[in-house]
């Protein structure tokens, strides 16, 4: 079994803006939405301060599940 084997597929709406505005950032430095994603999530489940910090984030607009 591959660590290929091991992920799992999904999708999310996110802002255009955003999302465009990454897309600039990522090519540049070559970091990609999965790799945030992947990590994000693990210092969401395993650092109790970022958790914190993004669970009170405040700056974007409520918009679905935002």
């Amino acid at each position: 079994m591959g660590k290929r084997d091991n992920l799992k597929l999904t999708s999310v709406k996110i802002h255009q803006d955003i999302a465009e505005n990454f897309k600039v950032e990522s090519a540049r430095t070559g970091f990609s939405l999965q790799k945030l994603v992947n990590r994000t999530m693990h210092l969401f489940m395993n650092e109790p301060e970022f958790k914190t910090k993004i669970m009170s984030y405040t700056a974007l607009a409520t918009s679905g599940s935002l």
